[in-house]
């Protein structure tokens, strides 16, 4: 397991100059798997995805967290289709192998994850490598397709090569009840897809090793035990996902 995480903030992407951070791993011998990891609802919030962006970091995966404004006239779409492309075109020079992205996302971010990989055609066909839904909820329109997530599948699910999907939510989540995730598991294997579900004993916002705090009206980083081992298994599913052995739960 890689120790050191070198952080590089700011990058800009797209034509609107949104920002995007990358921890990469330090020392890495050759390219790494890479995870574009997208953030929920509240707009530019990529800061709020730096534990656990940096814990999967830590396991040896390039992970790149692009800002994107789900208030946006398109729902956010365009920042989540650059943020795609800009991932495909420069994750090499980033220290990431370009055949190895793995496309996540928390809660909004989950679900328009998700979307991309029922719905490839609305991302100009991409399919990453598998998708990793966090706490995401999939029987609503997902921002970056347009479309249902559960309609998609149950319209085309066999049409093409399935994308591993990797799922993890909070059983006491009280923003995304754990059972949205339980049914797109069901949804999946009903389509003979590979799927996996980690369930994990946190919230909302614990599974990424954030709490929120009312205050700021902002999740921030958590030493909360539950925040914290939830949090580490989120990073071991992103990494399995990438490729790395889990040391977690079975892949799928």
């Amino acid at each position: 397991m890689t120790s050191e995480v070198v952080v590089r903030t700011g990058l800009t992407y797209g034509s609107g100059g949104k920002l995007m951070d990358v921890y990469r791993p330090a020392g890495a011998s050759g390219p790494a798997p890479a995870v574009l990891l997208w953030h929920g609802r509240g707009p530019d919030e990529r800061d709020v995805l730096a534990p656990v962006a940096r814990a999967t970091a830590e396991l040896g995966v390039v992970v790149l967290v692009p800002d994107w404004r789900p208030d946006a006239a398109d729902g956010g779409r365009t920042h989540l289709l650059d943020s795609a492309l800009f991932a495909r075109r420069h994750v090499d020079d980033l220290g990431g192998d370009p055949e190895r992205i793995v496309l996540a996302g928390w809660s909004l971010g989950g679900k328009a994850a998700v979307g991309v990989a029922v719905h490839p055609a609305a991302f100009d066909g991409w399919r990453p490598r598998a998708v990793v839904g966090i706490a995401g909820a999939y029987a609503t329109v997902a921002p970056s397709t347009g479309t249902v997530p559960l309609d998609d599948l149950r319209r085309s699910g066999r049409q093409a090569p399935p994308t591993p999907v990797w799922l993890v939510h909070g059983t006491a989540d009280p923003v995304v009840d754990v059972e949205r995730s339980r049914d797109l598991r069901t949804a999946l294997e009903q389509e003979d897809w590979p799927v996996s579900l980690d369930e994990v004993a946190t919230d909302h916002a614990g599974v990424v090793m954030t709490e929120f705090v009312l205050g700021r009206d902002r999740c921030l980083p958590s030493t909360a035990d539950h925040a914290v081992a939830a949090g580490t298994r989120t990073a071991l599913a992103l990494a399995a996902a990438a490729g790395i052995p889990p040391t977690g739960p079975a892949a799928p």
